[in-house]
């Protein structure tokens, strides 16, 4: 444990668990990124907690870590990430008590983790923005009307080849493979369709 109270291995654990942490957010599911966050972060809270630390670097850190969350909400905020991501790097520097204003985190190491982390967090946030804001590649709404070749026989389901494309498609009549279908509908991502009133008998 005695590891844990050498500042540069706090501060690692801490810039670690906290890129940990907003990837979970970020990509939520698999369990494995919360529980590396949740262990890095519980272990350089021990850190903290043992520590002399700078009540102030500590609440710039919070201040970072909610201007971060709303920079990455729909409409995103370049300005909020901007103020998260100097936050985190001040706030994270400055946490543990140094000699005067001199953080007691090597110079060094704070230096290159907090630009990785910086250059992490942006690259990660203009992604997220520029998903946020993309259309959707396909509006199934528009494909209504549309006409098209069924696939494979459908009825409560089936394939079906609509501008240009194969989707998965469900019909209330028997639609058999080969035939021109055209689409009534959309059920989520499920196209409706009814035989085409051109199919020969």
């Amino acid at each position: 444990m005695d590891l844990l109270l050498d500042p540069n291995i706090a501060y690692i654990l801490l810039v670690f668990g906290s890129m940990l942490l907003i990837l979970a957010a970020l990509h939520p599911g698999s369990g494995i990124l919360e529980l590396g966050a949740v262990f890095m972060l519980l272990l350089a809270g021990w850190g903290i907690y043992k520590l002399s630390f700078n009540g102030w670097a500590l609440g710039l850190l919070l201040i970072g870590f909610l201007a971060f969350l709303f920079s990455v909400r729909p409409p995103g905020k370049r300005v909020l990430l901007v103020v998260s991501i100097l936050a985190l790097v001040i706030g994270s520097s400055f946490l543990f008590q140094g000699e005067g204003w001199q953080p007691a985190v090597n110079p060094w190491l704070a230096l290159v983790l907090s630009t990785i982390s910086a250059g992490s967090f942006w690259l990660i946030s203009t992604k997220v923005l520029q998903a946020a804001s993309m259309q959707p590649t396909h509006d199934l709404s528009q494909l209504i009307g549309e006409i098209g070749e069924a696939k494979t026989e459908v009825l409560t389901e089936g394939s079906v080849q609509v501008a240009g494309e194969l989707w998965t498609a469900r019909s209330d009549t028997f639609i058999p493979d080969g035939s021109r279908i055209q689409v009534i509908g959309r059920d989520g991502f499920i196209l409706l369709v009814e035989p085409h009133p051109r199919n020969k008998v």
